[in-house]
């Protein structure tokens, strides 16, 4: 019987001796790559006028740089809805979006390579509030939905007292202690191994099978343990691990992608704030 007792967590020895494995402690195949992603510094919104690569590729130690024009399936790593490029292509829709990947024989090489990167945006103006996206006229991120029993509007126009108010809910970052991180190995017969620090194992899986082209069952994405996730790793894990297995099959190196905290912060989508305007009766 164990109802009420103290119980110790599976892990609690390793993860006090330090002897846990996450991925970034896998022990690294001879040979791997490292890759940094790279965006416009300068710019949140706008349509992307020209893109000069020549110092990253040129940089001590970068072996390639990925563009979406790289990807062969599709640039998405959304799980269902779509339109979440994995490499933006002639826009760019928030400070931070990823443009290019560097992949070099050293991480360090590869984060000093991405700064190199000259990039030109024909700025637009963003929409950092709610109230900005409904003064431009696009206020809907999805097609509106509703749930209704009856007549609400006209109960509450009937009802003796009536209220009407609203109230706003600010976003949320999760702030994992583990960052976001994947390693990417191509096996035998096409197939792609990834070790993905995801809430999400099988939608890594379906992503990394669709913008490389491949079947499912040609895909093994792994999770040992997650160093915090909070939802901060459920979709937002998938598209480092997508660009991990995309370098892995363009060089046939394995490849490791650990963002750095400053560019996990600005690159990784989390919760978004909200607006509720309500009445009663």
């Amino acid at each position: 019987m164990t109802v009420g007792q103290s119980q110790k967590h599976d892990s609690a020895d390793l993860h006090v001796t330090g002897d846990a494995i996450y991925v970034d402690d896998i022990a690294e195949r001879e040979g791997t790559l490292h890759l940094a992603p790279g965006y416009a510094k300068s710019s949140a919104r706008g349509k992307i006028s020209s893109i000069n690569l020549d110092r990253v590729r040129t940089y001590p130690g970068v072996v390639r740089v990925l563009l979406a024009a790289d990807i062969p399936g599709r640039n998405d790593c959304s799980p269902s809805i779509g339109g979440d490029p994995i490499l933006a292509e002639d826009e760019i829709f928030f400070h931070g979006q990823v443009i290019f990947c560097v992949v070099a024989e050293t991480r360090e090489a590869a984060r000093r390579a991405a700064q190199l990167a000259e990039i030109v945006i024909a700025d637009e103006k963003p929409a950092v509030t709610i109230d900005d996206s409904l003064a431009g006229g696009q206020p809907d991120l999805l097609p509106p939905y509703e749930f209704t029993r009856g007549d609400a509007r006209a109960a509450i126009a009937a009802s003796d007292r009536q209220l009407a108010d609203e109230f706003e809910i600010g976003g949320q970052e999760h702030f994992y202690l583990e960052g976001q991180v994947a390693y990417a190995i191509s096996e035998e017969q096409s197939g792609m191994f990834v070790a993905s620090s995801t809430q999400h194992p099988t939608e890594v899986q379906h992503v990394v099978a669709r913008v490389l082209g491949l079947p499912d069952h040609a895909v093994v994405a792994e999770v040992r343990r997650m160093g915090g996730g909070f939802g901060g790793k459920e979709s937002q894990a998938t598209q480092w691990a997508v660009i991990a297995a995309l370098a892995a099959v363009k060089t046939g190196k394995p490849c490791k992608l650990r963002l750095d905290r400053d560019d996990d912060m600005a690159m990784t989508g989390k919760r978004h704030d909200f607006r509720v305007d309500y009445s009663v009766g």
